[in-house]
């Protein structure tokens, strides 16, 4: 099993904006260099870029969730 950590400590979100469909949704597979959230800080948006390939990805944090550097976001297969 692959992890995918945040970069960055902030606000993980799962979708572009408000309304939009998510990036990537549990059960989906992920590439190397997906987009799979964002990260707020202080009114600035980093993309979370997966560094691992895997199916069924399972996502460990919810969206609008406050996460540290490190924290896991999602779980792959």
């Amino acid at each position: 099993m692959a992890q995918i950590l945040s970069p960055l400590p902030g606000t993980f979100y799962r979708s572009p904006s408000p309304g939009q469909p998510a990036y990537k949704n549990d059960g989906d597979s992920v590439a190397v260099g997906d987009v799979i959230g964002l990260i707020e800080v202080m009114k600035s948006f980093h993309e979370v870029k997966s560094e691992v390939a895997g199916s069924n990805v399972r996502f460990t944090a919810d969206n609008e969730e406050p996460v540290m550097a490190g924290a896991p976001l999602a779980d792959l297969d």
